[in-house]
């Protein structure tokens, strides 16, 4: 009998390749809008999340009710964050890009109203507002593209803390395995041409692929890779 590749063992979800149990110790999203257009939390304690590369804060509100966000860079227990589309525009607080001013430094911005933030949340990581255009925002992105966004999608204020993470050496691959397998990531990523017949279809041909890298959309796990649904490969014909 032949053997699974290793694309299918990830892909069943095995225990060897399943990220450890209670990981992630909170889900990071906004609230629902404020009912009367703005809140006004406190922060009452930070937390260290393995799941997340930056550090978290928990957010306690007038209505006692509580609620967990990305740290802001500089914040401290104690300081208050304000909510809605008439809050202030502080360190940490949360605001809809038509109501922060241009050059400001924003981050867990969401990419369409309502979705609790999904862009720039790597810590240290930050976009800017750059013009209000009619009825679009132009956010600078960290990757220094631009894109445009509803100007009711909500951001937070400042830049994400824990900047500075990869300025520290690892050292050893030990930690490095175990920092991507907190969060469930492949770790380490080689070349599927220099991979054994057994971990990769691509494997076995003394470094050269041995078949076409096109792949159709339906094909099953383990032999998903290379050009997926490609509409075509190889050079351009001049003329």
């Amino acid at each position: 009998m032949g053997k699974r590749l290793k694309m299918q063992r990830r892909g069943k979800g095995s225990n060897a390749y399943r990220k450890p149990p209670n990981t992630f110790k909170a889900d990071v999203n906004f609230r629902s809008r404020p009912v009367d257009g703005r809140a006004i939390g406190e922060v009452i304690d930070f937390i260290d999340d393995p799941g997340h590369s930056a550090p978290l804060m928990r957010v306690k509100y007038e209505d006692f009710s509580e609620n967990t966000l990305l740290a802001a860079e500089g914040i401290r227990i104690g300081d208050r964050i304000y909510e809605g589309n008439n809050a202030e525009v502080s360190l940490g607080s949360i605001l809809p890009l038509n109501a922060i001013p241009d050059g400001m430094l924003i981050y867990n911005i969401e990419a369409r109203p309502g979705d609790g933030g999904k862009i720039a949340r790597v810590a240290g990581g930050y976009a800017t507002i750059k013009s209000h255009i009619a009825d679009k925002v132009s956010v600078l992105l960290p990757s220094k593209q631009s894109v445009d966004l509803d100007p009711s999608c909500r951001a937070q204020i400042g830049a994400v803390a824990g900047g500075g993470l990869t300025s520290q050496p690892i050292l050893k691959a030990g930690k490095a395995h175990y920092m991507y397998h907190a969060t469930n990531q492949k770790w380490p990523v080689n070349r599927g041409v220099k991979s054994n017949p057994v971990d990769h279809p691509f494997g076995g041909k003394q470094h050269h692929k041995g078949s076409s890298s096109m792949t159709s959309r339906h094909a099953p796990p383990g032999a998903k890779v290379g050009h997926i649904a490609a509409r075509r490969v190889g050079r351009k014909k001049s003329g």
